[in-house]
């Protein structure tokens, strides 16, 4: 009977998506200030801000990923916490830089953090129009919905994560190199969000929309007098076609009877005549 063998890695759960879900609730529930004030060249002045909380969300995640087997496990969930903190943040900043900073709210920052992350999870809380994006004010019930699908995704990712950091050093470069490409992606979100047009949708016209939206349905469904009226028309003229070409078909069947009735009686004559003796001509 073989030893098992030290080396193997013990089983270890990986975080559960509940555990996610609530720190995700908790973290937007508040939008951090900034000191960064409006600048005349907002987009240099955003790539800038991107390009430092990169670089500070990666060596943040390296670092943190650092320790080896089930002590890194546990770092997973604090290092998530902290790298939104540093995304946060820069999302804020970013907002400021383009003189959109009291318009940042809770449905802009769950939209720049987590919408490269699970894009469905957003159908009900923002719609584009065209160039603009307009946002529904977060319910309770909406925010629940978003941050538990954000959750799961998050937690499906943390699995390949806590695989890695039985690597101690290669692992940590891995970890730190996706943070920074995560923030980019937020970055790039933040940017394009607050750069173009951006409407926030109240509750009174979210029910104006919806009543818009429900009056547009029954006109739909309503048949319209002149759309009756047409149909009509259509339906009697195609009886009157249907009903043309019976008759030209009953015409020329009969027709044809009549002409094969004539040709049998034309041949009886005809055989007729040929079997009638002919007279003696006198001399």
């Amino acid at each position: 009977m073989s030893k098992t063998s030290k080396n193997v890695p013990a089983v270890i759960e990986p975080v559960e998506h509940n555990k996610v879900t609530q720190a995700i609730l908790d973290f937007v529930s508040k939008v951090p200030a900034s000191k960064i004030d409006s600048s005349a060249n907002p987009d240099a002045e955003a790539h800038r801000i991107a390009n430092a909380a990169a670089r500070r969300a990666a060596l943040t995640a390296g670092s943190l990923a650092l320790p080896p087997g089930p002590l890194g496990w546990l770092t997973i969930l604090p290092e998530l916490t902290l790298i939104w903190k540093i995304q946060a943040q820069m999302v804020s900043d970013i907002a400021a830089a383009y003189g959109h900073h009291a318009s940042l709210g809770r449905e802009q920052m769950l939209w720049c953090l987590f919408r490269h992350t699970a894009a469905q999870a957003f159908r009900d809380l923002v719609v584009q129009m065209g160039d603009r994006l307009v946002f529904r004010r977060m319910s309770h019930g909406i925010a629940q919905r978003v941050a538990k699908q954000v959750g799961i995704k998050l937690t499906q990712r943390t699995v390949g994560e806590g695989i890695s950091r039985w690597l101690p050093v290669v692992g940590a470069i891995g970890v730190g190199a996706y943070a920074y490409y995560d923030t980019g992606h937020v970055a790039s979100t933040a940017i394009a969000l607050f750069s173009g047009n951006m409407e926030m949708m109240d509750d009174a016209d979210d029910a104006v929309a919806a009543s818009g939206a429900a009056a547009a349905t029954a006109a739909v469904l309503k048949p319209k007098p002149k759309t009756v009226s047409a149909a009509k028309t259509a339906v009697k003229k195609a009886v009157k076609k249907v009903a043309k070409k019976a008759a030209n078909k009953a015409l020329a069947s009969t027709a044809r009877k009549i002409a094969k009735k004539a040709d049998s009686v034309s041949k009886a004559a005809s055989k007729r005549a040929a079997a009638k003796p002919r007279k003696p001509k006198s001399e």
